[in-house]
């Protein structure tokens, strides 16, 4: 299956426009703790549990580190209903490298 991707340059771009686009971060507490960028945190572990905390009208971008974990959320999401739900391509480190760079990475 295909997951629709977001550049982290683009992702600014509509947040900045005022899109109404509702922020996945799908680490750890204690990565998000290091570093984020104001997304709503569930962690994917926890994903299926607090489903119900998901709106499947809005627009979902997932977050995470780099990815991976980003992709395998957008891919449950799909499969539980969710249509408009897209992956940060390469997480938070793409954010530090091409928007904000002083958001941490680690």
């Amino acid at each position: 299956m295909s997951v629709p991707e977001i550049q982290a340059e683009e992702l600014k771009q509509r947040l900045d426009q005022g899109e109404n686009l509702f922020l996945l971060d799908v680490r750890d507490e204690y990565e998000y703790e290091i570093s984020n960028i104001g997304g709503h945190l569930i962690p994917l572990a926890q994903l299926s549990k607090r489903l119900n905390e998901l709106n499947a009208g809005e627009e979902i971008v997932a977050v995470c580190k780099m990815g991976p974990r980003g992709v395998k959320a957008v891919e449950y999401l799909q499969q539980h209903g969710f249509s408009k739900v897209s992956n940060l391509r390469g997480g938070i480190h793409a954010w530090s490298d091409k928007v904000d760079h002083k958001v941490r990475k680690y």
